[in-house]
């Protein structure tokens, strides 16, 4: 939702205290529109994150409730260098993908769901559309459910809060009360602990 967050995948880069480098996408324009939105079922925490340590995020739509999340319109060719890099593949590694991208937005648009590969953010979902264009994310292969949940380190749940304040504009109660429940933070972090990361971060900017 951190709109400079996505801007490391486009433009390429190391963002301020990650661990990982990004080549970017061939295709470096900025998104060219970005809408706060809301998809059915939430988000988790789990496995180990290579660009910040701790759990990462990921989209459920089993979950219960509603997810917040924002909406940005990039190209297909953007779309695929992303999946490239979030598959860890090196830079311009992308012949294969391109066709098998393609292919898998044709049958996530028509079934829900289609799968790239069998690790993580390998999984296309598509929770539904706006303005005519279908929303498309990328996802664990499998549910909250079926994994085991961990927390996810401070610096990125701090970039969480951000995003849902700059994407939604939810005051600073809202946002600490929506992450202390989802799965992976409640294992890991009291929700006093929660709000004052929340606090500290929207007040860094």
């Amino acid at each position: 939702m951190h709109a400079a967050r996505l801007a490391w995948y486009i433009g390429g880069g190391c963002p301020p205290g990650g661990l990982r480098t990004y080549p970017g996408c061939r295709d470096p324009r900025p998104p060219s529109r970005s809408v706060p939105v809301s998809l059915p079922g939430g988000i988790y925490f789990a496995g180990e994150s290579g660009a910040w340590t701790g759990g990462m995020a990921f989209y459920d739509p089993q979950l219960p409730g509603l997810a917040a999340a924002r909406a940005y319109l990039v190209t297909v060719d953007q779309f695929t260098d992303i999946a490239a890099q979030e598959m860890y593949r090196p830079a311009g590694d992308t012949t294969d993908l391109i066709p098998a991208t393609d292919a898998a937005i044709d049958a996530a648009v028509a079934d829900g769901r289609a799968t790239l590969g069998p690790g993580r953010y390998e999984t296309l979902v598509c929770p539904g559309s706006r303005c005519g264009v279908p929303m498309l994310t990328f996802t664990a292969p499998v549910p909250a459910s079926a994994v085991r949940c961990r927390p996810p380190a401070p610096i990125y749940l701090g970039m969480i809060a951000r995003g849902l304040r700059e994407s939604h504009g939810w005051p600073t109660g809202r946002i600490a009360d929506y992450l202390a429940c989802r799965p992976g933070v409640a294992d890991g972090w009291s929700p006093e602990a929660v709000t004052a990361l929340v606090v500290e971060a929207l007040a860094a900017g």
